[in-house]
């Protein structure tokens, strides 16, 4: 049993610590998906999927905290997808990106 409680102990560090990730869509009549990704502790993803058969264009503005709003653009062609990434020079706390897509 000390056994047991010493691995937790030792454990306990290595367990991941995930901030939360807000995304507020406004897709405009656009077919597109997006999935959010923690990358590292001052990293985050967006993944941007186009189901529909038009082309559309996108606009992403991360948010995170006090630091200023990254701003990553992207125009995604029928069928295809785009990974957009942005690096903070602090660790995120929260998460808060809103995506706005148009139809082209």
């Amino acid at each position: 049993m000390k056994k047991f409680c010493a691995f937790l102990l030792l454990a306990l560090p290595l367990t991941a610590q995930a901030y939360p990730i807000d995304v507020s869509k406004q897709l405009n009549g656009s077919e597109v998906s997006a999935t959010a990704v923690e990358i590292d502790h001052n990293m985050v993803g967006l993944l941007l999927e186009n189901y529909g058969k038009a082309d559309a264009s996108c606009v992403a503005r991360f948010a995170n905290g006090p630091e200023s709003p990254r701003v990553r653009k992207a125009t995604l062609a029928g069928g295809k997808r785009e990974n957009l990434t942005v690096r903070f020079t602090r660790s995120v706390i929260h998460m808060r990106i809103e995506l706005t897509c148009k139809p082209q």
